[in-house]
């Protein structure tokens, strides 16, 4: 069975998604298409606005066969992190392609420009250090970088999904039996784009914005109900209209709590606790109305909003430096959400061949092998209510219902 893979969050899933999956299943002529899909954290910082099951129920019914969850380790990191959990779950199910989303590029220009970079990594990593306090953003400084280092290119790095789509083609050239790559152009609006557009192809910060503010309100307006039904599939709309929606702001009086009885040597065993931020969290933590005025406090030139949310979310979630360094080795087994009855007959072909255990159901047993992601959805559910139902412990995955 042939197989391409994508790593994901959806949050929430869109048509985009659904147009991604379907374009990479109809060029790679693959049998089954596997997701790994963050869990309850995201790369940017910020909890899932549903949680990883209802998302694994959106993709299996819009055409993955198989929802593998990434750990929370390299869920809520920057993206050659990111990249590097995403790739090492799909090596292991011995994927043959990776399909992902991009602004620009071919798959011919992501295998060259990430061949160029390794080759010279270390000259690159020493020409960011240089650009790295001239007040620019991440992705303008590793840009400068690469172009004082690197021949001329197409890509653009100051294009989100191409900056993790060169993250991926990186992680990917490290293997000995390398992923073929097929990019998809991305359509419609921009990733960053807040408002719901005249598109099919909406941006998931637009759509999430406005099931947040339609929560908050009580009520949606006919033209912006129309508009998020035609930017989502049918039943990923029934899904989040019937879902208690989470942001950041049901969060915030757990994170102050833990910012306020941490001492600052407990918040410096913090991953990525440095230069001296604890200080400030402490300072600003008992001044702020909310957690978006917290972050406006405590945000600089170096300490961006995303770069913040992350840190929250370790403090949040108690990730201290020394778990991060076991816990980013590489992932500790598969952990499977939901399959298709074709994703079962490709699990069962290849869990004969992979290095890492394969879970389908958390117990006594195997807890170990899933113990950070199992406090983090116990979080998460503080802010959801859900308590009734076990985020990890005893669900078995999901069982896509066939037409």
């Amino acid at each position: 069975m042939k197989s391409c893979g994508i790593i994901a969050e959806y949050n929430p899933f869109h048509k985009g998604h659904q147009y991604q999956i379907e374009e990479a299943k109809k060029k790679t002529s693959a049998d089954v298409m596997i997701v790994v899909m963050s869990g309850n954290f995201l790369q940017r910082g910020e909890p899932a606005i549903v949680d990883k099951w209802k998302r694994a129920e959106m993709a299996l019914a819009s055409g993955a066969d198989i929802v593998i969850e990434l750990p929370v380790a390299f869920s809520v990191q920057p993206a050659d992190y990111f990249a590097k959990g995403g790739v090492a779950l799909l090596q292991e199910m011995r994927c043959d392609v990776l399909s992902f989303g991009t602004e620009s590029g071919t798959a011919e220009e992501f295998q060259q420009f990430a061949a160029d970079w390794l080759k010279n990594e270390e000259q690159i990593e020493a020409a960011f250090q240089q650009f790295k306090n001239n007040g620019g953003t991440y992705s303008e400084q590793m840009q400068q970088a690469a172009e004082s280092v690197l021949s001329k290119h197409s890509l653009d790095l100051q294009l989100p999904n191409t900056i993790l789509g060169l993250a991926y083609a990186k992680e990917n050239s490290r293997y000995r039996h390398p992923m073929l790559l097929e990019p998809i152009q991305r359509l419609g609006a921009g990733y960053h784009e807040k408002q719901l557009q005249k598109t099919s192809f909406q941006s998931a910060t637009a759509i999430r914005k406005q099931l947040l503010e339609q929560q908050i309100s009580g009520q949606i307006s006919n033209v912006d109900k129309q508009a998020l039904k035609a930017a989502v599939p049918a039943k990923v709309f029934n899904i989040l209209v019937d879902s208690q929606l989470v942001d950041w702001n049901a969060f915030w009086p757990f994170l102050k709590y833990q910012l306020i009885v941490q001492s600052e040597e407990q918040l410096r065993q913090t991953y990525q606790m440095n230069e001296g931020i604890e200080y400030r969290l402490k300072e600003f933590v008992t001044q702020a109305e909310n957690f978006e005025h917290f972050v406006e406090l405590v945000k600089t030139k170096r300490y961006t909003w995303v770069r913040l949310q992350r840190l929250f979310t370790y403090v949040l979630l108690q990730f201290t430096k020394d778990i991060a360094d076991e816990a980013l080795d590489g992932p500790k087994a598969i952990r499977v959400l939901g399959f298709s009855a074709a994703g079962q007959q490709y699990l069962s072909q290849t869990k004969k061949s992979v290095s890492i255990p394969i879970i389908s159901r958390l117990h006594q047993k195997n807890k170990d092998l899933w113990e950070i992601d199992i406090q983090a959805g116990k979080i998460y559910q503080l802010a959801t209510g859900e308590v009734t139902k076990e985020q990890d412990f005893h669900r078995l995955p999901l069982r896509k219902v066939e037409a």
